[in-house]
């Protein structure tokens, strides 16, 4: 398994765990910090790896934070 691919996995199971730990502004703050750190992995995991697997992490991605991405879907609909 190549580095990237560690550093995605590694990055699903510290979400994960982060999603466990109470929080009182509903994980939106880790979820920042978990976008901002996601996003270089995946253009590591595209360069690496391929597009396909690239498009197997970003929807791994999706859907763990998948909250970011309906109020995203809401907030472009709306500026129709």
């Amino acid at each position: 398994m190549s580095l990237s691919l560690i550093l995605a996995c590694v990055w699903a199971i510290v979400a994960n765990l982060l999603a466990m730990i109470p929080s009182r502004d509903n994980h939106w703050r880790r979820a920042y910090v978990l976008i901002v750190v996601g996003v270089p992995i995946l253009g590591y995991v595209t360069y690496q790896n391929g597009p396909w697997w690239g498009l197997a992490v970003l929807i791994a991605g999706m859907s763990i934070l998948r909250w970011p991405v309906v109020y995203l879907g809401r907030w472009l609909v709306q500026k129709r």
